[in-house]
C-alpha cells in the first residue's frame, strides 16, 4: 500500500526494460533520482524468450539489420564477379542459417549483458519480474519463481511496448511464428509464407528471399500502410522482381500441420471470395502488434487505456493520472520507433527531475524500411500533404536515378526513385522527403535535420551534392509532377 506520509521506496519506477524505459531510468539517475526497472519477457507462443533490452535489441531493429546485412553481403558476393573478383563456384554460395542465427544471438546476448552491467553501475535496481499496479503508487512484481514483491514509487513510467498480434484462425498460435521467433529459429525457415505487408512483414520477406528462402506475402489491404503509397509500390515492385510472391487483398483462413511436418495454409481473396492454399515450411505472422497493457491492472492505478488497442493516450507522456506516464510503443498515435521512445524517455526524466521544459516533438521523425531496396522517409507522405493542404498548395518534385555502383553488375534501377513534397507558394518549405534506394537510412538521416530546420526547395537545390553518391540526388531535384516532364535522368554528371 502506498505510504500515507508521502515517502516512497523509489522516486521513479519504470515498467519495461526496453529502449524507452531504460533511457528514462538512466537519465533520471543522472539527476539524482532513486530508480527501479521492472522487466519480464513472457515467452512467445512458440516458446521464444530473451534478455533485458526490449524489442529493438532482442527481436527488432538490431537482429533485423544484421539479417538485412547478411542478405546484402550475399548479393555483393555475386556482384563482385562483375567487378573482376574471381569467386570460386558462385553457384555453391549459400547461407548457413545456424551460423547466421548464432552470430546474431551472440551479439544480442552481449548487448543484454552490457545493459545489465550498465544498470548495476548506475545503481538502478533491476527487478526481473512481471509488474502490475496494486494502487496508484504501488507496484507488484511477480518474479520467476512465482513469489511477489511490492514496491512504491512517487512517479511511474509505463514502457512495456508491444508484442506481435496473431489472427484468430485455426493453427495460428500452434504452428506459426512471428518476428519474436525468426531471428533465433533453430532450423532454416525454408519456403515461407509471410502474413502481413507492414514494414515488419516486408523486411522479413525481403531478407528471407535474399538469403535463398522462397517467400510469399499475403497483403490484406495495402503494403506499408501509413507510408507514402507510391514509394510502397516501388518497394514491392522491387521485391517482386527479385522473386517474392505477393497475393493482394487476401486474408488467412487456417494453418494446418501435415504429417510431413510442413504447414498447409489457406487464404481467401476478400474481393473475389476465391480461396487458395499452398504448403510451406514456415508461416510467419506479421499482422500488427498490440500494447502489453492488459497485464498491468491499469484500473487499480486509475489509468485509462484506449479500448481495443490497449494503448494509452498521453499528449505529453502524462496519462490521466498525474504521476503516471507512458513512453514508447504503448502510446496511442505515436511513431513506434526506438529513437522516439529513447528521446521521449530522456526528456520526460529531465522534466521530472531536472526542471526540464522540453517536450518530445513527434513531427518530422525520420524512419527507414530495411527491405532489399531500402525506403527512407521523413515528414509528410504525398497523400497526407494533399489531404492537409490541398492539391493546389502542394508541389511534388521527383526523379528516377541510376546509382553508379549498379552499372557494372547491371542491377535493376527501375525502382530507384525519390521525391520531395513541398509547399507550392513562397519559399516552398519542404514537408516530406522520400527515397527508395541503397543505404536509404543513411541518406535520409542528414536530411531529417534539415527538415527540422525548415528546409526549403531553394536551399535544397542550392546545396552542392557529393558526387557520385545516391544522397546527392536530392540536390538535383528540379522536375515537378505538375509539369508532366520525364523524371528520368539524362546523364550521370550534368
Amino acid at each position: 500500500m502506498a505510504p500515507i506520509d508521502g515517502t516512497f521506496d523509489y522516486d521513479l519506477a519504470v515498467i519495461g526494460g526496453g529502449s524507452g524505459g531504460l533511457a528514462c531510468a538512466k537519465e533520471a539517475v543522472n539527476h539524482g533520482a532513486r530508480v527501479a526497472v521492472l522487466d519480464y519477457v513472457t515467452p512467445s507462443p512458440q516458446g521464444t524468450k530473451w534478455g533485458l533490452g526490449g524489442t529493438c535489441v532482442n527481436v527488432g531493429c538490431i537482429p533485423k539489420k544484421l539479417m538485412h546485412q547478411a542478405a546484402l553481403l550475399g548479393e555483393s558476393i555475386h556482384e563482385a564477379i562483375s567487378y573482376g573478383w574471381e569467386v570460386p563456384s558462385p553457384d555453391a554460395i549459400k547461407i548457413n542459417w545456424s551460423a547466421l542465427t548464432e552470430a546474431v544471438q551472440n551479439h544480442i546476448k552481449s548487448v543484454n549483458w552490457v545493459t545489465r552491467v550498465d544498470l548495476r553501475d548506475k545503481k538502478i535496481e533491476y527487478i526481473n519480474g512481471l509488474g502490475e499496479f496494486k494502487d496508484p503508487h504501488t507496484l507488484v512484481a511477480t518474479l520467476k519463481n512465482g513469489t511477489k514483491r511490492e514496491l512504491t514509487a512517487r512517479n511511474i513510467v509505463i514502457a512495456v511496448g508491444g508484442r506481435p498480434h496473431y489472427p484468430d484462425i485455426p493453427g495460428a498460435l500452434e504452428y506459426c511464428i512471428s518476428s519474436d521467433d525468426i531471428f533465433s529459429l533453430g532450423h532454416p525457415p525454408g519456403k515461407t509464407l509471410v502474413v502481413g505487408a507492414g514494414y515488419i512483414g516486408l523486411e522479413c520477406a525481403g531478407f528471407l528471399n535474399s538469403l535463398g528462402f522462397s517467400a510469399t506475402v499475403l497483403v490484406r489491404s495495402v503494403p506499408l500502410r501509413g507510408f507514402d503509397q507510391q514509394m510502397a509500390l516501388m518497394v514491392t515492385n522491387e521485391m517482386e522482381e527479385r522473386g517474392v510472391a505477393f497475393h493482394h487483398k487476401c486474408i488467412p483462413l487456417s494453418v494446418e500441420k501435415l504429417e510431413s511436418g510442413q504447414l498447409k495454409a489457406r487464404w481467401q481473396n476478400t474481393e473475389t471470395g476465391e480461396q487458395a492454399e499452398d504448403v510451406f515450411d514456415t508461416v510467419l505472422m506479421a499482422t500488427g502488434r498490440y500494447a502489453l497493457t492488459k497485464a498491468l491492472n491499469l484500473p487499480a492505478a486509475g489509468v485509462t487505456a484506449v479500448t481495443g488497442s490497449g494503448k494509452i493516450a498521453a499528449q505529453t507522456e502524462q496519462t490521466d493520472v498525474a504521476h503516471v506516464y507512458a513512453v514508447g510503443d504503448v502510446l496511442e498515435g505515436r511513431p513506434e520507433l526506438t529513437p522516439v521512445a529513447i528521446h521521449a524517455g530522456r526528456l520526460l526524466a529531465r522534466r521530472l527531475f531536472a526542471d526540464g521544459l522540453q517536450h518530445m516533438d513527434y513531427e518530422n521523425v525520420a524512419t527507414t524500411v530495411f527491405t532489399p531496396l531500402e525506403y527512407g522517409c521523413v515528414g509528410l507522405s504525398e497523400e497526407a500533404a494533399l489531404d492537409r493542404y490541398g492539391e493546389e498548395s502542394i508541389e511534388v518534385y521527383h526523379a528516377f536515378y541510376k546509382p553508379t555502383e549498379f552499372f557494372i553488375p547491371q542491377r535493376n534501377i527501375r525502382n530507384c526513385y525519390l521525391k520531395a513534397v513541398a509547399e507550392r507558394g513562397g519559399a516552398q518549405r519542404v514537408l516530406g522527403l522520400h527515397f527508395v534506394g541503397p543505404v536509404a537510412g543513411e541518406v535520409i538521416q542528414g536530411f531529417a535535420a534539415a527538415i527540422k530546420c525548415g528546409l526549403t526547395m531553394e536551399q535544397l537545390m542550392n546545396t552542392v551534392g557529393i558526387h557520385p553518391t545516391v544522397a546527392e540526388e536530392f540536390t538535383r531535384l528540379n522536375i515537378t509532377k505538375r509539369s508532366g516532364k520525364d523524371p528520368n535522368p539524362a546523364s550521370c554528371c550534368s
